[in-house]
């Protein structure tokens, strides 16, 4: 059976190595649309957490075994579609993630100064696809949202820029984090203390920034009986309310950094304040909890200096060429992995893992039951149809590398990315570092083919 995975990042590697382990005779091809696989793990952990970045010595090893072909620097929708695929596939399985900033929808958003988490994590990430410099020129700046990805901006934007030096950061990014002149960065969240979604160990290093003070506010700190019912049941939001709660005892006169994060509870984003079309500051309302974990309003607002805003309320996904799209979700329509015509049936030899058939929710390592499940539906169709699920018309492994050569696709295969993989370390040696991301997209490739960059 001949199989493409579209996405190489941890749910389509997931996905890739779940069904290289089952019974199927079958030939995988991963297909991704940069020149480095490794997807939200290279391009969406910030760089001071290297813990989490380990993730990719698990996914390297799963590719450098060579039963599973990597084929990188395709666009799908671009250098081949639904229809391509299918001439040298019996199944697709789309791993695409979602990589979009989720909408908010309030007075001011489009304003300059307002910008998307999902854009800045890019940025500082060296994403060969974003601009290699940001408009890091705000003394005050707000972040919305009460997860770790506001957590990850905020960090970023307090924490002086030589105390990335010792990671993957890329030059340009330490560049303009160098200049950067930010005093005080405020993280708003329309909930309490107890509804957050960062984790315990996120939070705790917020609180070992070099010259960061972290400051939070008596007033904001309200447990309802939900409130008390989440810190009961799980572990998590214990460790998570006790860490807030011990910064609320902190003297003032212990507060001495030169840079402070402050966290806000209880306060709705309402609108971003203009003037001459730039971001003058944010409105916030004051929410009270209800009783079960949720909030309401009071009516009561307040507005706060900033002039900058970062909007960190969730991902969203991207429609794909040829395959349905729920626009209100952002995912694609699916039942457990398969995917789904208008009608609700399923489309044959089409399936889905990841982000982009959940939603941007839960860890990295949930994907790993994603893809499970996806490829248990998979095997049961195979075993249904038997014969008549092999599809694919054109079965030489070579046809497709073929097919995209002839249009002038530069394909990265896994030793273009080792030889990229390597060059990086190398950059990164004489400075102490384990590697130094290569940027733009033009170098990348490059360096994988073994031209000069």
């Amino acid at each position: 059976m001949r199989v493409a995975v579209v996405g190489a990042g941890p749910a389509g590697i997931y996905a890739a190595d779940i069904l290289s382990k089952t019974d199927l005779d079958v030939s995988i091809d991963l297909f991704e649309r940069l020149p480095a696989p490794f997807g939200l793990v290279r391009y969406g952990v910030a760089p001071d957490h290297p813990r989490i970045k380990q993730i990719i010595v698990a996914l390297h090893k799963v590719l450098e075994r060579g039963d599973i072909r990597l084929l990188a620097n395709v666009d799908y929708g671009t250098d081949l579609k639904l229809d391509d695929l299918r001439q040298f596939y019996d199944a697709v399985i789309f791993s695409t993630g979602s990589i979009r900033d989720a909408a908010l929808p309030v007075p001011g958003i489009d304003l300059d100064g307002s910008y998307g988490a999902a854009d800045f994590v890019s940025w500082y990430d060296g994403h060969p696809d974003v601009p290699r410099t940001w408009p890091l020129e705000h003394q005050h700046v707000a972040v919305l949202g009460a997860g770790n990805v506001a957590l990850d901006v905020a960090r970023i934007l307090a924490k002086h820029a030589d105390d990335l030096l010792p990671t993957d950061v890329p030059a340009n990014v330490y560049d303009v984090l160098k200049q950067n002149p930010v005093s005080d960065v405020h993280v708003f969240a329309r909930r309490g203390p107890a509804q957050v979604k960062f984790s315990p160990l996120e939070l705790r290093e917020l609180g070992h920034v070099p010259d960061v003070d972290v400051i939070v506010y008596p007033e904001d700190f309200e447990f309802d009986e939900g409130s008390m019912a989440a810190i009961h049941s799980s572990n998590q939001t214990k460790q998570v309310v006790k860490t807030l709660t011990d910064w609320t005892l902190k003297e003032p006169e212990d507060l001495t950094a030169s840079r402070r994060i402050h966290l806000h509870f209880l306060h709705k984003p309402v609108e971003l304040l203009g003037e001459d079309g730039k971001v003058v500051g944010l409105r916030t309302e004051r929410t009270v909890l209800n009783g079960d974990g949720n909030v309401s309003g009071t009516g009561q607002t307040e507005d706060w200096p900033v002039t900058a805003v970062y909007r960190a309320v969730g991902y969203f996904g991207s429609p794909l060429v040829d395959i349905p799209f729920d626009d209100v979700a952002g995912v694609i329509p699916n039942r457990e992995g398969r995917v789904l015509d208008v009608d609700g049936d399923h489309i044959p030899g089409v399936y889905a893992t990841g982000w982009i058939k959940r939603g941007p929710v839960g860890l990295i390592g949930h994907t790993k039951s994603d893809a499970s499940e996806t490829i248990r539906h998979l095997g049961e169709d195979v075993a249904e149809a038997g014969d008549a699920f092999y599809t694919a018309t054109d079965r030489d492994p070579s046809a497709v590398t073929d097919f995209l050569v002839g249009r002038g696709v530069e394909v990265v295969q896994w030793s273009g990315w080792e030889l990229l993989d390597a060059y990086e370390r190398e950059l990164g040696e004489p400075h102490g570092r384990e590697r130094i991301k290569v940027v733009p997209r033009e170098d990348m490739v490059a360096v994988a083919l073994g031209r000069e960059a």
